[in-house]
């Protein structure tokens, strides 16, 4: 199947439910998963795009500039779009304390877990410090491979009181999720970046080669009373993930 072919509407415009610039997204998004587009593939032109598929240019265009800001096309002056031949990138605002799930959820991408530990431990003296926690507490951990769309993106390892959560088997999908319905949601977090080279057990488990750019994340958050109630500590593939601050001009 050519490509022209692959964005005929009568295939996939009229079957599909919501916004018309998601739809062509999803569209060539297929044509990528599928095979049918190939890393480093030139893309018809935005006027030929919205001539094959029945819509508008400026649908087009925010189609287009949907997939460029995810890192999956990239747009060169003078020679046009082209299939990326890195994973997509996914950006993660700073100003916005949310779980892996919830970004994932809003970026339409699919995210998943495999679990590489989780129970009641025994805590560090950094997380007896980090927590607040008294001689003779255990604390509860869970250890996991973050995923978004079947790829590798973070390793999460969450530190937590026991009395805030006491069963860590109670965390099938979203963390967040099970402090809400507790009433122990945080509504406020402090996160320390800092660039890293991985090594070779954590470069193996996020798929890319030992001594890769990745990025490490401190978060402590906190409870409304200010109490710590997560200590969590992430390394991120540096190749796939990007995080966007929005900066403001001091008041004078």
């Amino acid at each position: 199947m050519t490509i022209e072919d692959f964005l005929k509407p009568a295939d996939w415009l009229d079957e599909a439910t919501g916004p018309r610039y998601v739809r062509l997204r999803k569209r060539i998004e297929d044509g990528i998963s599928n095979g049918l587009l190939l890393e480093n593939a030139p893309l018809p032109a935005e006027r030929e795009i919205a001539a094959l598929s029945g819509v508008s240019r400026v649908t087009v265009r925010r189609a287009m500039q949907d997939l460029v800001d995810r890192g999956i096309i990239v747009q060169r002056q003078g020679s046009g779009s082209f299939v990326s031949d890195g994973p997509p990138k996914v950006e993660q605002s700073l100003s916005r304390l949310t779980s892996f799930t919830e970004d994932m959820v809003r970026r339409g991408l699919n995210s998943s877990s495999e679990w590489l530990g989780r129970g009641l431990y025994m805590p560090s003296p950094e997380e007896v410090m980090v927590l607040g926690l008294s001689p003779g507490d255990s604390v509860a951990r869970i250890e996991r491979l973050r995923r978004a769309s079947d790829m590798p993106m973070a390793i999460e390892r969450a530190s937590l009181p026991v009395d805030i959560l006491p069963n860590p088997l109670l965390v099938e999908t979203s963390l967040y999720k099970v402090l809400e319905a507790d009433g122990n949601r945080p509504v406020r977090a402090l996160q320390r970046i800092s660039a890293i080279n991985l090594d070779a057990e954590d470069a193996a488990l996020l798929g890319v080669d030992p001594g890769a750019a990745g990025l490490r994340i401190m978060r402590t958050s906190y409870l409304p009373n200010r109490r710590v109630v997560e200590f969590t500590r992430s390394i991120y593939r540096g190749d796939a993930y990007d995080f966007v601050a929005e900066l403001r001009l001091a008041s004078q």
